[in-house]
């Protein structure tokens, strides 16, 4: 039945690409804001607001793109970004594209967050007049693509709004994937949307197509479609994905998701068995952090990887890019582990 309910949906997805080539064309053939924009654009923008109950939702042509634009769109010279120090790399060229001043806590670490936001409320406390023009933000992934780690938002909003800062938050891993019906984190902890100032989102995981999305109020979003890089200046997603994501749309269920979270508990505990190697991330994150106990060479991992690959299961090496690359201080290597794809 499982089966079956997939090759319906890869079926539908593939005829609503191969009508909307053969209405549209292939390409968009502008950006946004000069001849690019076509009904199905706005169609998914509605749909996305809809479905993530936001009040207007943007799309960009590549996923990578999105949060790389939306950061340095709001935040600029002299403001000041707070950032976990495992945030994926798109986030970490929009932080270096904004100029702003960014403070990294250690991962998932809620109390170095505050001791960084205390000691900046002091410098607040010796300069209001500066203060007073400084924008704050924090921005964070829901669900770590480097780790596997869910975000503690309650947390997070409970301190902005004791401190008064902006959140951003990344949820290219975690929509379609947490909550009872896919929307991400903030239904996975029943917290309210507008509490969480901007929602950036990929549509190339669990939609499996190209493009990216944001979604918050309107008066956050508009401005978006005058500074968001992105979108301004690229040409707009193909007609041909943008009908695919709406197609992809229409499989969203709770029976989805809930199986998916079955599906990663049990490739979660069944991972943790095996002696030789150690499992890292969250039972509930469909992406698993693997490293040999032995010999975590890059060359031992590739190895397993080919044999997984010839046993149908996907698997691929990983490379982390630290935070460290984007700090004035020395750089850090990067390693690899083993991240089978679920």
């Amino acid at each position: 039945k499982q089966w079956y309910q997939r090759r319906v949906a890869i079926t539908a997805g593939e005829e609503a690409a191969i009508t909307s080539v053969l209405k549209y064309g292939v390409g968009s053939c502008g950006p946004r804001g000069f001849y690019g924009t076509i009904d199905v654009h706005l169609l998914l923008e509605e749909k996305l607001a809809q479905y993530m109950e936001c009040e207007e939702a943007i799309i960009y042509s590549y996923g990578f793109a999105t949060v790389a634009s939306a950061i340095p769109a709001y935040s600029k010279r002299g403001d000041i970004i707070f950032c976990d120090e495992e945030v994926c790399y798109a986030i970490q060229k929009g932080i270096l594209a904004s100029r702003s001043t960014v403070y990294y806590y250690k991962h998932n670490d809620l109390d170095h967050l505050v001791e960084l936001l205390e000691i900046q409320a002091t410098k607040d406390r010796k300069n209001p007049k500066k203060a007073r023009v400084t924008n704050r933000f924090l921005v964070t992934e829901g669900l770590f693509i480097n780790t596997g780690q869910i975000t503690n938002l309650p947390r997070l909003i409970e301190l902005k709004q004791k401190y008064k800062f902006r959140i951003f938050l990344d949820e290219s891993y975690s929509f379609g994937v947490l909550g009872e019906n896919g929307r991400g984190l903030t239904e996975f902890y029943n917290v309210d949307r507008r509490n969480v100032d901007m929602i950036v989102g990929s549509m190339e995981f669990s939609l499996g197509s190209v493009g990216g999305f944001a979604c918050g109020s309107s008066f956050v979003i508009r401005h978006q479609r005058l500074a968001g890089q992105g979108y301004v200046f690229s040409a707009s997603l193909p007609p041909l994905h943008a009908s695919m994501v709406l197609k992809a749309m229409d499989f969203f269920n709770k029976d989805l998701f809930s199986k998916l979270i079955e599906n990663c508990k049990f490739a979660h505990q069944a991972l943790e068995m095996i002696d030789t190697i150690t499992v890292a991330g969250d039972p509930l994150s469909p992406m698993k952090h693997i490293r040999l106990i032995d010999n975590n060479s890059e060359e031992a991992l590739r190895e397993i990887c080919t044999m997984a690959r010839e046993n149908n299961l996907a698997l691929t090496v990983a490379s982390y890019n630290s935070t460290e690359l984007f700090k004035k201080e020395k750089s850090t290597d990067c390693d690899s582990a083993l991240i089978p794809l679920l």
